[in-house]
């Protein structure tokens, strides 16, 4: 099972990606973190095992 994909802002007034407690990208604005998250949920998606079939 994947861990949480998550988008939190910074003191900084920019936003990081996280997957779990690992960021993975910093700097970005909100725009910018929120496409990266849900690029990184489909590439999940696209490389999970379907269960159940």
């Amino acid at each position: 099972m994947s861990e949480l994909l998550r988008v939190k802002p910074t003191h900084d007034g920019t936003y990081t990606v996280y997957r779990g407690s690992l960021a993975l990208v910093s700097g970005l604005t909100r725009l910018q973190a929120e496409r990266y998250e849900a690029s990184v949920a489909r590439q999940q998606r696209a490389v999970s095992p379907i269960t159940g079939a």
